[in-house]
């Protein structure tokens, strides 16, 4: 007999694309299976603009805007399953991930820390992105088209 892998804690989920109320993953996904949503914020993380959806990177000094979100009683196994799905994990360190799951500390407005799981760009498109990727600034999804665009420091930008 084999035992059932146990399911990871359950943590609130740090949101910042489109899984953000009124957006169109919040609908489909977390709309009436949520306990509570409240802004907050992920210190030392980047965000990069990607096909329709965001990427966050880890990068130390920077913060990105989001919600964190709390699932409903009962609802967490079956919603943690679906975000796995959605964002393309399929395990730690798994070579298909286009996310990684990562246990972070977001921060609430009130300045409190509280641990919850965030999709994360996985590590070879982390690089790309670092490279060659186009920063949202002011770490906001919902403000990207508020604000201009500029290269990450460091990042090389060809002449034209």
């Amino acid at each position: 007999m084999t035992a059932e892998p146990a399911l990871p804690a359950e943590l609130p989920f740090f949101v910042y694309g489109t899984l953000r109320p009124g957006e169109v993953n919040h609908a489909l996904f977390l709309r009436g299976r949520t306990a509570a949503e409240e802004p907050a914020r992920l210190p030392d993380a980047l965000l990069y603009d990607g096909p329709g959806y965001p990427y966050a990177v880890r990068h130390a000094g920077a913060e990105i805007v989001g919600e964190l979100i709390t699932p409903a009683p009962g609802a967490y196994a079956g919603l943690l399953a679906e975000l796995d799905r959605l964002e393309e994990y399929h395990g730690p360190d798994g070579p298909l991930n286009v996310y990684d799951r990562v246990r972070c500390d977001a921060v609430r407005p009130d300045g409190t820390r509280t641990p919850a799981w965030v999709y994360l760009a996985a590590p070879a498109l982390a690089r790309r992105l670092r490279e060659s990727g186009t920063q949202i600034p002011g770490g906001d999804w919902l403000h990207r088209r508020d604000q201009p665009t500029e290269p990450p420091p460091g990042t090389r930008v060809p002449r034209r």
